[in-house]
């Protein structure tokens, strides 16, 4: 069986663990090392049982943990050669395992897709792991839905989709100032509640039984409008059978059946 637990998900960190009976992996570390061990240990998850760590990208709310965690423990990170060249020098020691995006390769018993997501970073990816006819997919930064991303997708289970902002209280919110808002806001950006739901109502009757609302932000989003947003427009579409949950920054770890 495939499961998996976010640990942390939200502008101040996200990291979240997939496992089979015999292979864990962690998708991103962009918490200190110090607490995603306490994360892990909240499921009785030892950091020696990890056989990998999967980066989507450099940005430190997904990379900040890899140095220490990789010294201290001694698991390989994987990433594409840019995102490895962008962290090198914060991450000495590091047993880098690097992978070209687009490709596919095995981590023990789980099959890794890789495919280009828009984002302002060096060489941003998303992910999908597939076990026993099973899939799990990661779109957690990302200015829009390429074809690529939405055909990749299309054959997972179980979808964590960033749904950062409500358009309108990032319009409104005055302490960001209108340079950072277009940044949020353009094509190499974030997601809007607007944009994850429309994303979604896209690869309605494929194999998508679940979907975990990720990487909020504390200032221009809640949990309660992002899967309101969500939840109507799949509805319309004919999806209410989807489950759509939420994960909030701050919420406790708990393992989640995929397929």
């Amino acid at each position: 069986m495939l499961h998996l637990s976010v640990l942390a998900s939200g502008s101040s960190g996200n990291c979240a663990l997939v496992e089979t009976a015999s292979t864990r992996v962690l998708v991103d570390a962009g918490l200190s090392a110090r607490k995603i061990a306490q994360k892990l240990e909240l499921i009785g998850v030892s950091p020696a049982s990890l056989h990998g760590i999967l980066l989507t990208h450099e940005h430190s709310d997904h990379a900040q943990g890899i140095g220490v965690w990789a010294r201290r423990h001694g698991t390989p990170i994987f990433a594409n050669s840019l995102t490895a060249e962008a962290l090198k020098l914060e991450s000495k020691g590091v047993q880098w395992r690097i992978f070209t995006t687009g490709s596919d390769f095995d981590l023990g018993d789980l099959r890794i897709q890789s495919f280009s997501v828009p984002h302002d970073a060096a060489e941003p990816v998303g992910f999908v792991l597939q076990h026993n006819g099973s899939g799990v997919g990661f779109l957690t930064d990302l200015g829009y839905a390429t074809r690529m991303a939405l055909e990749r997708v299309r054959t997972v289970h179980t979808l964590l989709i960033e749904a950062n902002h409500d358009e309108t209280m990032l319009h409104n919110d005055t302490r960001r100032p209108w340079a950072i808002k277009q940044r949020i806001l353009s094509r190499h950006g974030h997601l809007s509640n607007h944009a994850a739901a429309q994303l979604l109502a896209e690869i309605l009757g494929g194999s998508l039984r679940r979907v975990l609302l990720g990487h909020l932000s504390e200032d221009c989003n809640t949990p309660a409008l992002a899967l309101q947003t969500v939840r109507e427009r799949l509805a319309l579409g004919g999806g209410e059978a989807v489950e759509v949950l939420c994960a909030a920054p701050g919420d406790a770890p708990s393992r989640l059946l995929v397929g």
